[in-house]
């Protein structure tokens, strides 16, 4: 399949490149930055004339859109970026998609589900009202709203995966990362960090979340919904204390706080479709994929 990934050289973009390709199918990846890789496009989603030019010329068989603003306070303090990439570009994408009939690949969020509880079901926002927590979560549901409507509208085809606090080697610092890349980073480096009391969390190593997600390829069912992440919960002071031990720092450097304000408390996954439709299942533990994140990290910055 001649396929494009739009964000593809980011944490989860790029082993999935990588994978794709490995089962023989041909990739053209975009993103903001410039390199030197072979079949890549430089291109902002949020600028249709840039994300038009690549699509015309290529004529995909499928698109995987990955390119978004990530997380909860580089939304609220870039909230121009996120909404103008996360539903502007989703708006541009899905009229793209209308014109040349490409399969859509879209990459959602457990955000999603707010402070839903209950076991969080693929369907659960179309049985229940949800009250996403913040902006970041807004545009991930607004995203899933839009491409319901252009399938009814215009028959598209288009599946979504909901990424349930996917981790591993590849996710680089910044605030704003996943809460394991966080601790890592301030446990390698020895300082202090935060950790919120009372919340639970489903994590999926890198390489399961990849290798389900490249079998839609060969496994698409237009309007599907999947939900990718183990269905094993931890405290967020559980990984604190994996990432700890597995860096061997002084629990003196982390500060426990009550429950964070505008944060879901407990994502209770249900993912029997990626399971059973997929084949997802968890090959690396939360404690081996720690230390594979904390090894990959050492590496990464001299630690």
């Amino acid at each position: 399949m001649k396929i494009l990934v739009t964000g593809g050289l980011g944490t989860v973009g790029t082993p999935l490149v990588n994978e794709l390709r490995s089962r023989g199918n041909s990739i053209w990846v975009c993103d903001l930055s410039h390199t030197h890789y072979e079949q890549y496009t430089r291109c902002d989603i949020s600028e249709y004339r840039q994300l038009e030019r690549i699509i015309l010329v290529h004529k995909f068989d499928f698109v995987f859109n990955l390119a978004a603003e990530f997380g909860r306070w580089n939304g609220e303090l870039a909230y121009e970026n996120l909404w103008s990439t996360n539903v502007i570009g989703m708006k541009h994408l899905l009229r793209l998609q209308n014109k040349y009939r490409f399969r859509l690949v879209h990459f959602s969020s457990s955000e999603i589900y707010g402070d839903f509880r209950g076991e969080m079901y693929e369907s659960v926002p179309l049985d229940h009202p949800l009250l996403p927590l913040n902006d970041y979560a807004m545009t991930k549901l607004v995203n899933e709203w839009q491409i319901r409507n252009e399938s009814i509208l215009n028959g598209t085809e288009t599946v979504v995966v909901r990424l349930f606090n996917t981790y591993g080697p590849g996710e680089f610092f910044t605030p704003y990362r996943s809460v394991i890349a966080r601790f890592c980073y301030y446990a390698l480096h020895s300082k202090p960090y935060t950790v919120h009391l009372g919340h639970k969390r489903s994590f999926s190593y890198i390489d399961d979340t990849v290798n389900s997600i490249a079998n839609i390829v060969t496994s698409f069912v237009p309007g599907d919904v999947y939900n990718i992440g183990d269905s094993t919960q931890y405290s967020i002071k559980d990984v604190s204390d994996l990432i700890q031990k597995e860096c061997g720092i002084v629990s003196s450097l982390v500060n426990y706080e009550d429950k964070e304000e505008l944060t879901t408390t407990e994502k209770m996954i249900n993912n029997h479709q990626a399971r059973t439709r997929l084949g997802y299942k968890q090959s690396v533990s939360l404690e081996e994929g720690i230390a594979h994140t904390v090894a990959w990290m050492r590496q990464v910055y001299g630690k």
